[in-house]
């Protein structure tokens, strides 16, 4: 019985690292992109800076080591190599993979409440304070409470 459950374990565990190990991303050319001059170096990495990794989500195209990161960046350097514009590029890169990839999208209808929403939470999250603290204003303090009372006779005495 022991030996059989000891089986199950390792065919288990052998089929999770079979798992893992199908969907580890394969290493890609880890060599650097020759560049021709500093010039296209400079507007190389000033390029992919301004460029997000769509798989990695929150870093930039240079700063990603995803597979993909790499393919994209001998994309850039391909289109520059044949005489592409930075905005023809982005637009190259925004029509493959949408606007997720731009870091700052263009100002449009898609992409307003990007620019706005977070002025537009903090703008009603302050309208929120100020009704309940001018409301709580206008509240009186105590309501017949110490109707009656003289305030002298607490003799420094606070009741809570």
């Amino acid at each position: 019985m022991t030996q059989r459950l000891h089986g199950l374990l390792l065919g288990s565990l052998l089929a999770m690292l079979a798992a893992v190990s199908a969907h580890a991303e394969p290493v890609g050319d880890p060599t650097p992109p020759q560049f021709t001059s500093t010039t296209e170096e400079a507007r190389f990495h000033a390029l992919t800076g301004e460029l997000r990794c769509v798989m990695c989500q929150n870093q930039s195209l240079a700063d990603s080591n995803a597979q993909i990161a790499q393919d994209m960046r001998r994309e850039v350097l391909e289109l520059m190599r044949q005489g592409k514009s930075d905005a023809e590029i982005k637009q190259f890169l925004v029509d493959r993979y949408g606007e997720f990839v731009l870091y700052r999208p263009k100002m449009g209808s898609r992409t307003w409440l990007l620019w706005f929403g977070p002025g537009l939470v903090l703008l009603g999250g302050a309208a929120l304070v100020w009704h309940i603290v001018r409301r709580r204003a206008t509240v009186p303090a105590r309501d017949g409470a110490n109707a009656g009372k003289d305030d002298t006779d607490d003799q420094g005495e606070q009741e809570w």
